[in-house]
């Protein structure tokens, strides 16, 4: 069992926190209070090829496996304090293995190559104002007719959505047969009739990340769009899940351990009571939490991505990465606000908007308690 980072990987590390930081970073604190998509900073990203590594050359890009992409956002999640932008670029990816995974030879050599570029913004549309949780009973539907598909329903809440310029929408096929068999996923372009985004929400935290409503009315889809085969969707989806699952939590995980790393130093700046506060126990024994957090972290999370290299399934892995790396990273946000007191709490010193982007992570991508569910059930209850 090697956990290393081949020399390759460190190096693809080195060059994306040194981007970051350098580019990403500034003007996040106006960016978060304003709620703004940097359309400019994904350009940069895109430049940066950070779209193209999972991908293979073929397809425009540079032909790294899974575990080099998770390596690449966990560098990102680290780095980059803007977390909305880290999301958006993560949904992109997850996108992209979909189609790639599942669709047809005009969608994977005509259609994904703008996606493995950045050139073209994708969402995955499967949330919907009564469906969230419980995803399968979504309402959207679509009724076949001559070459091709009608499209009718509402999704919300979805990630990109409002810059999306194609999105991944899963929609009822067949009612009689629910989910198995019954549910399928299209490929929907901004500019077709009867498709609409609605404006970004205003969210509590990751506030750069646009989510809002994709409307469909009477959307016309012809047999191609169709990704993957009529009623397939449910085994989509629970692909998608898995690779969402390891790919997200890389992020989180970085971000765990740059708080860690601002935390400790603060502890050994800040005096109270003449000593570093960091010699206090109540301080101390925060910390050392979010370092055991971040070490078993790690270890789930390059389980999973391992086993998804390897094109695994990995329910059970990819679950407890995602509820384990996101619980600790909501406790280790609010133990750096608690550290810090009063300053913790103010804007300008940033601690806040990491705590409020870390809640977001504990209900997207599957609730904490639908994670639990999962492992519950695998585990034989």
């Amino acid at each position: 069992m090697n956990f290393a980072f081949t020399e390759e990987q460190k190096e693809i590390r080195k060059t994306i926190i040194d981007f970051a930081r350098r580019d990403l970073n500034p003007g996040i604190v106006e960016r978060d209070r304003l709620g703004v998509f940097p359309r400019e900073l994904w350009k940069k990203c895109a430049e940066m090829r950070i779209f193209a590594i999972p991908f293979p050359e073929s397809l425009g890009g540079d032909g790294f496996d899974f575990v080099t992409a998770v390596a690449a956002f966990h560098a990102l999640g680290y780095a980059c304090k803007d977390s909305g932008l880290v999301h958006s670029m993560a949904t992109q990816i997850i996108c992209g293995i979909q189609l790639q995974l599942f669709g047809n030879k005009e969608q994977v050599s005509q259609i994904l190559p703008d996606l493995v570029s950045g050139k073209l913004i994708y969402a995955q549309a499967i949330t919907e104002p009564g469906s969230g949780s419980d995803a399968f009973a979504m309402q959207t539907f679509a009724s076949k007719t001559d070459g091709g598909y009608i499209l009718n329903g509402t999704k919300t809440m979805i990630s990109n959505g409002p810059v999306a310029d194609r999105a991944l929408v899963f929609a009822v096929t067949d009612r009689a047969k629910k989910t198995l068999g019954g549910i399928s996923c299209f490929l929907v372009s901004k500019g077709d009739a009867g498709f609409s985004a609605g404006k970004p929400m205003e969210k509590m935290g990751l506030r750069t990340l646009t989510n809002g409503e994709l409307s469909f009315s009477d959307c016309y889809i012809p047999e191609s769009s169709i990704v993957g085969r009529e009623g397939q969707g449910a085994i989509l989806f629970g692909e998608a899940m898995e690779w969402e699952r390891t790919l997200i939590p890389a992020c989180l995980l970085g971000e765990l351990e740059r708080v860690l790393e601002e935390c400790v130093q603060y502890a050994k700046d800040r005096k109270a009571f003449g000593q570093p506060i960091g010699d206090f126990q109540a301080i101390s024994h925060k910390i050392a939490m979010m370092k055991v957090n971040a070490e078993l972290g790690r270890l789930a999370l390059y389980n999973a991505a391992y086993l998804k290299s390897q094109r695994k399934r990995a329910a059970l892995e990819t679950s407890t990465a995602k509820l384990f790396i996101s619980e600790s990273l909501k406790q280790a946000c609010m133990d750096a606000v608690q550290i810090r007191g009063g300053y913790g709490y103010m804007v300008e010193y940033e601690v806040e908007r990491d705590l409020r982007d870390s809640i977001a992570s504990t209900i997207y991508s599957g609730t904490s308690e639908m994670q639990a569910n999962i492992i519950a059930r695998i585990a034989g209850l």
